[in-house]
């Protein structure tokens, strides 16, 4: 089984200032600025949708992973945090993957992509991350760690309770869509230009 992950996000006005408040609390820069490519997995009749549970192929910084998600067996997706069971596996070859999950009836479903950077905070025995996302949509920063670390990070950091979020990229892609009446299926560079141009 798969580790419990929570997290939440919030927009990101300007990334040097975030960072240079992530460094002056404590973190540590992991990983530049990388490209980073996602492809969802589902069936033809969106059954893991409908299940709340996500297959993900990623690839980022030269590696691949693969994910699933799925809601705790608590039931609790979302309270002031989101929470997810996550399981996930580097990956030789994302490419055949995708081959096998096309012979066996899955289909690519939503593509997203971003630039990403990832922090790393650890404390006391206790920690997590911050990464900092360029989408199509904006900048997002998503921190991952015990719910009392997140608490006290986004303290630390000025974020205000309702600038927080549980929402994933998908949903807010989907909100954006509504408000733009943007016809983009994915949440890729090219499509949201081609669409707002």
């Amino acid at each position: 089984m798969g580790a419990i992950e929570t997290e939440i996000k919030f927009r990101v006005a300007d990334i040097a200032d975030l960072e240079a408040k992530l460094s002056s609390i404590g973190f540590h820069r992991d990983t530049p600025r990388s490209f980073e490519s996602n492809t969802l997995y589902d069936t033809p009749d969106r059954s893991l949708r409908m299940k709340r549970e996500l297959v993900r192929i990623r690839q980022y910084n030269g590696i691949w992973l693969l994910t699933h998600k799925r809601i705790p067996d608590s039931g609790i997706g979302e309270d002031r945090h989101k929470h997810r069971v996550e399981t996930e596996s580097e990956l030789s070859d994302g490419s055949a993957l995708a081959d096998v999950f096309a012979s066996i009836g899955l289909i690519p479903v939503f593509r997203y992509e971003k630039w990403r950077t990832v922090w790393s905070h650890h404390h006391d025995q206790t920690g997590g991350h911050c990464v900092i996302d360029e989408t199509p949509l904006g900048v997002f920063a998503e921190l991952e760690g015990a719910p009392d670390w997140i608490d006290r990070i986004t303290h630390q950091l000025g974020i205000a309770s309702e600038d927080q979020m549980t929402l994933s990229y998908g949903r807010l892609f989907e909100i954006w869509r509504e408000q733009t009446g943007s016809t983009a299926q994915d949440l890729t560079f090219a499509a949201v230009a081609e669409t707002t141009n």
